[in-house]
């Protein structure tokens, strides 16, 4: 299994995670806060079970090359985690996996390595991350990424390192994070970049004292006693969190001048506020004579140090990437220091989407005959027949998803090419009524957005779904079931609700919604960790049409009353890498009597990618089944028929 765990880099709010932990002691003390985000580099591994041992190769950024191991003996584990060193940070994660789960060994080799060491990036908290993402992924351990996170943390802690509780943040990749710090408790919240910036992490080529600047930080925790004490507490505090507060409303309104602005302010109040405290390495000249240096000053748009601050690196927003390319070479010329690029960019948007229209429709046989179920008429608010299909491209295009792959079997592409592109004949044109005569232009127009790709037989809706690969290319796309129809209760359409997760998250999102024991036999069931309670969960297991037994064993849900479960609504958006699960599944035959369910992918994508799940505000309907269809009928029928009636009063 290859996997990658970038570092970290803090942003804004360093040491204010710790500095929390002491309202255990001051409830008087501001909660703490910060902005985090991965870097471009980090480890490249590649993990597999062992029989019993840990096993660690890692090759270090300078080319050296190192091999450790450790019996998974707890024992054994906790004492190479407390003897400290690069080998006990992997040595403590697995002691805390070993001490609650029963897994076998793991062996990683961390064959490149391209972050830089105890710069103040997080270097040892990536290799937590790392080995608890092993572990989780190859034993299946079922935690979120919120849980890597944690085990991290707890592996961590097992050794001699007193890290803070936002270092393992690097577990959520490179996507930036606005995180808040209660004494023990961490929330972390995704920020969605509204325009790209472009930093440079400078590898100040300095020494710093990283526990001695913690050390002596922390003399002014839990109560102040000293004018000096006051000045730290105010900047780890109120000063500290509106500077946070305002950085995550300008990344996320995309104003990188503004962002420049708060970082060099919150330098300047750092040195005056915490400087004094520790001198001797807060002083940091390397780090000032890089903020100073006069040839970048109409390159760059601000800039302050990293981590506990010192002499380790600096981050410098620059006013474009041939500004930062320019800044670089600068800084490699004048002042001898490495420079490595970051970017944080705009949340990937959606513009795809894919709609499998290949069932037969056995349950509506023999109107399914004649008539796919895709094609089936539903009438809308205005009272207007629809195709079930025409329905999910309306709810596309209202959405901006310009781009339709719609999966069909061959013999169905004929009638649906002529639905999509034949205009109406002149004889019957002129009898439509006013509701009717738009939808004489709007499906062609709603047409040209449509390609047709065929499925040559019946293979379940993994199958389905993966013949619109070539298609849909290396981007993310919605999902819409061709047999389903969805209504919202609120102003965004179910599509949109999932697709505004999405763009916070850039991460896969599956509409759920609450059902009942009854749904069991007939739908896929999800559980997890709820990320917002009632609302969005990070789904750590799914089972399609799982035994009552079964789910109340393995997927009951907090806060949800007895006998009810989370199912698929029937609604996705999904990153492309869908495509390579579900070829894993086709390839190894991981078939349910011939049909390969899209499930089992999500399944996969749930292991290693981790995906979120999201209760719909709305209801979808099934229309393949008699009982659906009636249901989605008497939906929309009723709301056009509760608007005629009050048309007549």
């Amino acid at each position: 299994m290859e996997l990658f765990v970038p570092g970290r880099i803090c942003l804004f709010g360093e040491h204010s995670d710790w500095a929390a932990g002491h309202r255990r002691q001051n409830s008087a003390l501001e909660k703490g806060c910060a902005i985090i985000a991965g870097t471009n580099q980090g480890l490249h591994a590649r993990a597999t079970p062992d029989a019993g041992k840990l096993v660690l190769r890692s090759v270090l950024p300078d080319g050296t090359e190192r091999t450790w191991s450790a019996d998974m003996r707890p024992e054994a584990l906790l004492a190479e985690a407390q003897a400290g060193g690069f080998f006990s940070y992997a040595a403590g994660v697995a002691y805390q996996v070993r001490t609650n789960w029963r897994v076998g060994g793991l062996a990683i080799d961390n064959h490149r390595t391209d972050l830089p060491i105890k710069k103040g990036l997080s270097s040892s908290a990536a290799i937590c991350v790392l080995v608890a993402r092993a572990f989780n992924r190859l034993y299946d351990l079922r935690l979120t990424v919120r849980g890597e996170m944690d085990l991290a943390y707890r592996g961590e802690i097992t050794t001699p390192s007193r890290c803070g509780r936002m270092d393992q943040g690097c577990a959520f990749g490179r996507r930036p994070l606005l995180m808040a710090f209660d004494q023990d408790m961490v929330a972390v919240r995704e920020l969605s970049a509204g325009g790209r910036f472009h930093f440079l992490i400078v590898d100040l080529k300095g020494i710093k004292d990283t526990v001695r600047i913690l050390s002596d930080l922390s003399r002014s925790y839990p109560f102040a006693r000293t004018p000096r004490d006051e000045a730290v507490q105010e900047y780890l505090g109120p000063i500290n969190r509106r500077i946070v507060h305002a950085a995550a409303a300008a990344i996320e309104a995309g104003d990188a001048p503004e962002l420049g602005r708060l970082m060099r302010e919150a330098q300047e109040l750092f040195d005056a506020r915490l400087g004094p405290s520790c001198p001797e390495e807060l002083a940091a000249p390397r780090l000032h004579e890089l903020l100073g240096y006069a040839p970048l000053g109409c390159l760059v748009l601000g800039g302050k140090g990293v981590g506990s601050q010192g002499d380790g690196a600096a981050q410098i927003l620059c006013r474009g990437p041939e500004e930062r390319d320019l800044a670089a070479a600068l800084i490699r010329e004048g002042l001898g220091m490495d420079c490595v690029p970051l970017d944080i960019q705009p949340a990937q948007a959606v513009a795809r989407a894919v709609i499998p229209a290949v069932g037969f429709g056995v349950e509506l046989f023999p109107a399914s005959k004649v008539v796919q179920k895709e094609l089936f008429p539903i009438v809308d608010r205005r009272g207007v027949a629809k195709p079930v299909l025409l329905c999910n491209l309306e709810e596309a295009g209202a959405c901006g998803l310009e781009d339709i792959t719609v999966v069909v079997r061959p013999e169905d592409r004929s009638q649906l090419e002529s639905f999509l592109r034949d205009p109406v004949a002149p004889e019957q044109a002129h009898r439509l009524g006013p509701d009717q005569k738009p939808y004489e232009q709007r499906v062609p127009a709603l047409g040209r957005g449509v390609r047709l790709v065929s499925q040559e037989r019946p293979q379940g809706i993994g199958r389905a779904v993966f013949c619109a690969r070539e298609r849909v290319g290396p981007h993310p796309f919605v999902l819409f079931l061709g047999d389903h129809v969805y209504r919202s209760r609120e102003d965004r359409s179910c599509t949109e609700q999932l697709l505004d997760v999405f763009a916070r998250a850039q991460r896969s999102v599956i509409g759920v919604k609450v059902v009942s024991e009854k749904a069991l036999a007939t739908t896929g069931i999800v559980s997890g960790a709820w990320v917002e309670e009632g609302r969005l969960l990070e789904i750590t297991d799914a089972v399609e049409k799982p035994s009552v037994l079964e789910a109340r064993e393995r997927l009951r849900m907090p806060g949800l009353p007895e006998g009810s479960y989370l199912g698929f609504f029937g609604l996705y958006v999904l990153g492309s890498e869908v495509f390579g699960h579900l070829e894993t599944v086709i390839t190894q035959g991981l078939d349910n009597a011939g049909r390969f369910e899209l499930t089992a992918a999500l399944d996969i994508m749930r292991a290693r990618e981790g995906c979120l799940g999201y209760v719909v505000d709305g209801e979808s309907y099934d229309v393949g089944f008699p009982d659906g269809y009636l249901a989605a009928l008497k939906a929309f029928r009723g709301s056009a028929a509760r608007r005629n009636r009050r048309g007549r009063q």
